[in-house]
């Protein structure tokens, strides 16, 4: 059987303000992202997701799009786009690039025109609506970045729908016309030569018709952001949006060999709808069960075998362990189970998506006060939303400013940055970017991981060991998320040796009919 790239590649996710600065402002651009190609084809990744690069206000960086085809100064030009593409695609590298189709800006010409008065023909492009009785917000819903979702406009004296910040006015859906136009953005980026998108909250698109009041969320324990309050059933997650999906993959259709990858936090059962009947959905609804699970085998092994189960047939996998919305996961496990993570992530059925930095196990990074720059740490204080942990510089070297810029950057670097980058522990065999790449570079040139089935062996006494088989071809995971010492059992197999192990050594070791994972340590072994 034979696969789409994107089936058997690994994605690379970068965050552009923070990968690498080419012009001394302390912010990444997309030059600087060109001239670090030939480390990311050493690593062995396989495609490449810019998070956005668009001309924007930078209430959300970037995520407030002023225009979607061209490119902020701030991160260059389109020149410096097709130069970055040109030279990826030379070292066959993918680009997958961020699509962020459910708001604009609040400065894009569109909105600057629907909210110029009632009866501009855009009006009904965004999302607006009388004030209650009282002159409340027309129903109860909440913004993810906190407070009501809707803002008063004393102008045309309606309300208008935001799901982010009110720099951000939700998109009207239902609207033929925005569709049309929005087809045409994914085909100007499409005709430069993408290799496909990343659809941001994919799930948002179409809101409920009546705009009926989200009932409380029986889950919330009274204090969290405000997001959390009510149950997001009017405001997300409506039927209508797998048709609006549906259109989306027909124009990436009209193109050979391109991918759509939705951002989807959704429950199993829901998330694997958005394959879409007959698979005409998205090709890969993000899964992001990994993100917020227990770290415990037993927990993470009945994750797999449910998400496993619940995939339409036909259905291509994915697995991601962190993004630039979410604690790193050394933050969340650990700097020792970051490596049992990284095994777990290369060695799963399906596509993997790699955040930058995790590969050199960057971690928690405090951020002083007066540098916190997320707009919804800003918004709502206190209850540890922030997310600028989780964009800090790539560390490249141990120069002052870690290789990434010739000044102070636009976040804080880690406290061990000068032994924490990719020059230093490029040189350790040891250390977990050597693995990283290790892995990678064993699933390149193994069949059972690229494309083999998956079944659970164990998630039990702090293991989770799992088997890929293709054809003849027998690998088998076995992890250790303990701090300690475990015993294991492993299948009766003639001739098997250890062919990675996280801590380094063994490799080459016969399988014994019981084998010791040290603490935090994982296995790949090889028949």
């Amino acid at each position: 059987m034979s696969y789409a790239w994107w089936q058997t590649g690994t994605v690379y996710q970068i965050y552009p303000r923070s990968f690498q600065d080419s012009n001394g402002d302390g912010v990444g651009d997309l030059d600087g992202v060109r001239r670090r190609l030939d480390y990311l084809v050493w690593l062995g990744v396989d495609a490449i997701w810019l998070s956005p690069f668009y001309p924007s206000p930078m209430h959300d960086f970037g995520y407030d799009v002023a225009d979607y085809c061209n490119v902020d100064p701030l991160f260059g030009s389109l020149a410096d786009f097709d130069a970055l593409m040109t030279e990826a695609h030379a070292r066959q590298l993918r680009i997958i690039v961020d699509f962020v189709p459910n708001h604009t800006s609040n400065a894009h010409p569109w909105f600057l025109e629907s909210k110029s008065a009632r009866n501009n023909p855009k009006r009904d492009w965004y999302l607006w609506r009388d004030a209650g009785p009282n002159g409340e917000p027309p129903n109860n819903w909440f913004s993810h970045f906190g407070g009501p979702a809707w803002t008063w406009d004393e102008v045309t004296q309606q309300y208008y729908l935001h799901s982010f910040l009110p720099e951000q006015p939700d998109l009207n859906w239902r609207n033929p016309q925005v569709r049309v136009a929005m087809h045409d953005v994914l085909r100007f980026w499409l005709r430069r030569g993408v290799d496909g998108f990343r659809v941001d909250v994919i799930s948002h698109l179409i809101k409920d018709a009546a705009f009926r009041d989200n009932p409380v969320n029986p889950g919330f324990a009274g204090e969290g952001p405000d997001i959390r309050r009510l149950a997001q059933t009017y405001s997300s997650d409506q039927p209508e949006t797998q048709e609006v999906i549906a259109g989306l993959r027909r124009v990436i259709d009209e193109f050979e060999d391109r991918v759509l990858i939705g951002e989807i936090y959704l429950p199993v059962e829901r998330l694997v709808a958005y394959y879409g009947k007959n698979l005409g959905g998205v090709h890969l609804p993000f899964n992001f069960q990994l993100i917020g699970a227990p770290w415990d085998a037993a927990e993470i092994g009945g994750l797999i075998e449910k998400y496993e189960a619940a995939l339409p047939e036909g259905a291509w996998p994915n697995w991601v362990l962190g993004n630039h919305d979410q604690p790193r996961i050394a933050a969340r496990v650990g700097a020792a189970q970051a490596r049992v993570a990284a095994m777990l992530l290369l060695t799963l059925r399906g596509t993997p998506t790699l955040f930058y930095g995790d590969e050199i196990g960057i971690g928690h990074v405090e951020i002083p006060s007066d540098r916190v720059q997320d707009p919804w740490a800003k918004r709502e204080p206190g209850l540890n939303v922030g997310r600028d942990p989780s964009r800090t510089p790539m560390q490249w070297d141990a120069s002052a400013f870690a290789g990434f810029s010739t000044r102070e950057p636009w976040l804080p670097l880690t406290e061990d940055h000068r032994t924490r980058n990719v020059a230093t522990l490029r040189e350790d065999e040891s250390s977990i970017l050597s693995l990283t790449r290790n892995l990678l570079r064993y699933r390149r040139e193994h069949a059972a991981l690229d494309g083999g089935a998956w079944r659970l062996l164990t998630a039990e006494n702090d293991i989770l060991a799992y088997e890929r088989v293709h054809d003849r071809e027998r690998v088998i995971a076995a992890l250790n998320f303990s701090g300690e010492a475990r015993n294991w059992k492993p299948p009766a197999l003639s001739g098997a040796t250890i062919a990675i192990s996280t801590h380094g050594g063994r490799n080459g070791e016969l399988l014994a009919p019981e084998i010791t994972l040290r603490a935090d340590e994982g296995l790949l072994i090889s028949l």
